[in-house]
Order: structure tokens, then C-alpha cells, then sequence
């Protein structure tokens, strides 16, 4: 249930969340949304952002064109794995290895 519901109004948006190299992340500093390239500290920067309330993971998909499964995977990636769960030459050899051992 929604807080509304309750009579009490949504929590505010934080105005900078910790990024991924521990550093202040704010709307203004987030990449570009005509990024295309998207590098692991780039990635993480998103799921920080999430992560701390400065943008809903649908706010993310809207802007920067992401699908939603992808964006899941860089959290899955970095719950699992951190920045290294980022990497691409990585991510299929993680990826991989988990799902054999999800099936076990």
C-alpha cells in the first residue's frame, strides 16, 4: 500500500545519493541520456542512482532507452559480483557460471 493511503505524502526525493566510487551522485552528474556506450562505471552510477531513491528503475528505462531486463541485470550483476559483474567480457562467464548453479 502506498503511503498516501494512509494519509502520509511520499517520501522526498534525495537531491545526491553515494555513487559507485563513493562519490556524491546528483541528477546534473549522471551520464548523459544520449549515452550509448555504457561502460561499467556507468552502469553502476545508474543502479546507485535507483538504488538511492534519485530515480525509479522506470524513470531510468524511459530516459536513457534502456529495457528493463537489461537494467536488472547490471543489479543482479553488481548484488553478485560488484563492479566486476559489470564488465561484458565478464558478465557472460559469470552469467554462465550462476545459472548452472541456480539449476542445482
Amino acid at each position: 500500500m502506498s503511503g498516501a493511503l494512509h494519509g502520509l505524502s511520499p517520501r522526498p526525493r534525495p537531491t545526491s545519493v553515494v555513487g559507485p566510487l563513493g562519490l556524491p551522485l546528483t541528477l546534473s552528474s549522471l551520464p548523459p541520456v544520449t549515452t550509448k556506450r555504457w561502460i561499467a562505471h556507468r552502469k553502476a552510477e545508474l543502479v546507485a542512482a535507483v538504488d538511492g531513491g534519485l530515480l525509479s528503475i522506470a524513470e531510468v528505462c524511459e530516459h536513457y532507452g534502456i529495457e528493463l531486463e537489461e537494467f536488472v541485470s547490471w543489479q543482479r550483476g553488481i548484488d553478485r559480483l560488484g563492479m566486476r559483474g559489470l564488465w561484458v567480457t565478464r558478465s557472460q562467464k559469470y552469467r554462465d557460471r550462476f545459472e548452472r548453479m541456480d539449476r542445482y
